[in-house]
């Protein structure tokens, strides 16, 4: 499975992601995504919703600045409060794994 991915639209801003690790829920595969440049900006996918829809593209696509990180990222991190952030855990399997 590709690591690196582009969302077609901005998610919370931002539109670069590596997928970090794969879990299974209810029988389904679920991947944690996280933002290249913000790892408070995560998410869960399933595979489906990744493979078989217009949301996302295959690896890193060079885009102007102004289309990567919108205003809305600017905004929402001017203006977001500081909190707890729960941590993010890999397996054993995953790429990003460097223990």
């Amino acid at each position: 499975m590709e690591n690196c991915w582009t969302s077609n639209k901005p998610i919370n801003g931002l539109r670069h992601f590596v997928l970090v690790n794969a879990t299974k829920e209810n029988g389904n595969i679920i991947y944690l995504m996280v933002s290249v440049l913000d790892s408070e900006i995560n998410l869960k996918i399933t595979y489906e919703e990744l493979i078989n829809s217009e949301n996302w593209s295959k690896g890193w696509i060079d885009l102007p600045k102004f289309e990567s990180i919108t205003v809305d990222y600017v905004i929402r991190k001017s203006t977001q409060k500081i909190e707890e952030i729960d941590e993010i855990f890999i397996n054993d399997e995953s790429s990003f794994n460097i223990s």
